[in-house]
């Protein structure tokens, strides 16, 4: 990895040597940006150079990248420059490196076919993590908000809601199809077989809350309650969640929320049947940031522990994040979808996972799309206990 030449590829990835990035830049300040075809800049970390590019790339339009297969011959000042992703082929690398998973090639091309697929939403997120930790986490959530609201009015998430609208559309199609076949030696059809059963129907079951709340002394139990559909956060679920927590913000007695979810998994993330919904990306953000479900649970003041576990996707795994405490069973999987459906996270990832893991690693666990295990959840910081799920608030519902 030792570069000198003006550039060598690595599975589709320009890798430049920091001269020769610096070079570029001078030649032509927009080059790298969502602009043009390079939304993405790949150097080498341990090259003379280095530092200049990462001071410069703090303000660049553009996904930069930092790589270094050895990190003995990385300067200590990398660490803190201005580098969005930091990756090594060396495994159990120190914060805030990523050992690069498969490989350096691997985890490149990944990164180079996503941003090239969604380079405005891709440039978008990694200058919101610059911003991200520089003041109050509040401020941050809304932040993430605007560039939620300017994306949802993009090319790139048109695209995705139009394929996603088509796919849905075709699968409700395929459920209520006829029959491809009939059985010759079934009876013809007729009015008869139409009347209704004679039986009384099954009565109505109410339909339960979106989410549960229980005080018992001092602590407040907050469960999602969506099972069937993996607690997938929708109008009612988000609704439910800043009630409970606004209620939590009235109580002075209280002394801790326990946040968990029923069912099979903590939660997938957004209701993919809401998305696109709202009439206007201003309407969208108004409501994003008067309803938030994080700003809520931050005002109430009372510490917060999320117990986690099977699927914890987008939101289900950006706002456990802003707890006090996170507690995962070992089945937790975290992944956060959002850029390949041309958005940044939504429900607060970019301001609460980079305070938990790192800017960095924030940027490549969003920007990658690939999932972490409760494992490697708890060697970077996002969660800060593996439990089983036994005994856990919620753990039979």
């Amino acid at each position: 990895m030792n570069i000198r030449g003006r550039r060598t590829s690595v599975v589709g990835v320009s890798l430049l040597a920091p001269e020769a990035a610096l070079a570029a830049l001078q030649a032509d300040p927009e080059v790298f940006s969502p602009l043009d075809e390079q939304p993405i800049l790949v150097v080498d970390a341990g090259a003379p150079g280095a530092s200049r590019v990462a001071e410069r790339g703090r303000h660049l339009p553009c996904v930069l990248v930092g790589v270094a297969a050895d990190l003995r011959r990385v300067p200590a000042e990398i660490g803190a420059a201005g580098f969005d992703i930091l990756l090594t082929d060396e495994p159990g690398a120190p914060r805030p490196w990523v050992s690069a998973p498969g490989g350096l090639d691997a985890a490149l091309d990944v990164l180079r076919t996503v941003v090239a697929t969604r380079p405005f939403a891709s440039v978008a997120l990694v200058q919101l993590l610059r911003l991200s930790c520089q003041g109050d986490i509040r401020d941050a959530v809304v932040a993430e908000s605007f560039a939620y609201s300017a994306l949802q009015a993009g090319p790139e998430f048109a695209a995705w809601l139009d394929d996603h609208r088509r796919r849905r559309a075709a699968r409700v199609h395929q459920r209520s199809a006829p029959p491809s076949r009939v059985d010759p030696s079934a009876p013809p059809a007729s009015s008869a077989q139409t009347v209704p059963s004679a039986h009384p129907a099954q009565p109505i079951q109410p339909a339960q809350p979106a989410v549960l709340v229980e005080r018992e002394g001092s602590v407040l139990t907050v469960v999602l309650n969506r099972p069937g559909r993996h607690n997938a956060v929708n109008t009612d679920l988000r609704d439910g969640l800043v009630a409970a927590f606004r209620l939590a913000a009235l109580d002075d007695a209280l002394t801790a929320i326990r946040l968990a979810g029923a069912g099979p998994s903590f939660s997938s993330g957004g209701d993919l049947t809401e998305f696109g919904s709202l009439p206007d990306p201003g309407r969208a953000h108004a409501v994003r940031t008067s309803r938030s479900i994080p700003l809520n649970l931050l005002a109430s003041g009372v510490p917060a522990t999320a117990y986690v576990h099977g699927l914890c996707i987008g939101a289900g795994a950006e706002l456990p994040a802003f707890c006090t405490r996170v507690v995962a069973a070992p089945d937790a999987t975290f992944r956060l979808p959002e850029i390949a459906m041309g958005l940044v996270p939504g429900a607060g990832g970019t301001a609460s996972l980079p305070r938990r893991v790192g800017r960095h690693r924030a940027a490549h666990l969003i920007l990658s799309g690939q999932p972490i295990g409760a494992d490697q959840a708890l060697a970077w910081g996002l969660v800060d206990a593996i439990e089983p799920r036994h005994g856990m608030p919620a753990a039979d519902i």
